[in-house]
């Protein structure tokens, strides 16, 4: 057992599953979800894109949704060109739709995505295009890197992110309710929902470690405020365990 009592913040699927891994490893959690996923409508133009993805030389997945919402829209018929994915459990969708997906062994954010060999193989061709299905906005960093090594990117976005409805004070409550003393998030909007709901009690709030996936997300947090911001180096539940079996109290 760990002295950890944390509260998720994923969407309530997600959480679920987050919350029976580190149940098995002795840790209380408690699920808040800040991110609720609402597909766009498919447009004349997506639909375009999907049917024409044989002009661009790699194919990047940021998210699960994502990932679940292309294999909907995509036929048998899609050309076999590498696909790649920012983390193990957005692959594992792809996957099971038999496509070729490269992932990183290790970490599961941008800059690990943008050193792996086959990404870098596969954008070394003359006239690189890369299409990047996502929600909206998120992972510009994962573009301007790629548009530097001379490729260019498209966008395809599938879906909207937005916070749930919650009452004024829930977030304090829960903490509070819960005797909770950590918070995780699993994105850079996860942490801006996070400090959205905290509203007046963040100064409080933002006392609590706080476990997040990235650089990226690191530096919004402690820009915003958070006094223990934890770097996990990815999103991923080996990964916050990790991290909290061995970050002290």
């Amino acid at each position: 057992m760990t002295e950890w009592r944390v509260l998720l913040t994923r969407p309530a699927e997600e959480s679920l599953a987050l919350a029976a891994t580190l149940a098995q490893a002795g840790i209380f959690s408690s699920s808040l979800p800040l991110l609720d996923i609402e597909p766009l409508p498919v447009t004349p133009e997506q639909q375009a894109t999907l049917r024409d993805l044989g002009r661009y030389c790699a194919v990047i997945v940021v998210s699960k949704p994502a990932a679940r919402l292309a294999v909907r829209q995509l036929d048998r018929a899609w050309p076999q060109l590498p696909w790649f994915s920012v983390g193990a459990a957005t692959a594992q969708v792809l996957a099971e739709h038999g496509l070729n997906v490269h992932y990183p062994p290790t970490g599961d954010d941008s800059e690990a995505l943008l050193q792996l060999p086959a990404l870098r193989e596969a954008i070394a061709c003359p006239d690189a295009r890369v299409l990047i299905l996502r929600g909206e906005g998120g992972r510009e960093l994962l573009a301007e890197r790629l548009r530097e090594s001379g490729a260019s990117v498209d966008y395809l976005e599938l879906y909207r992110r937005f916070l749930p409805a919650y009452d004024a004070g829930v977030l304090m409550q829960r903490i509070q309710l819960e005797r909770l003393n950590g918070l995780v998030v699993s994105s850079g909007q996860g942490f801006l929902h996070l400090h959205t709901l905290a509203g007046a009690d963040w100064p409080q709030v933002a006392q609590l470690p706080l476990f997040v996936p990235s650089p990226r997300v690191f530096e919004m947090a402690r820009a915003a405020g958070a006094e223990k911001v934890v770097d996990c180096r990815g999103a991923s539940a080996a990964a916050l365990l990790v991290v909290l079996r061995s970050f002290a109290l």
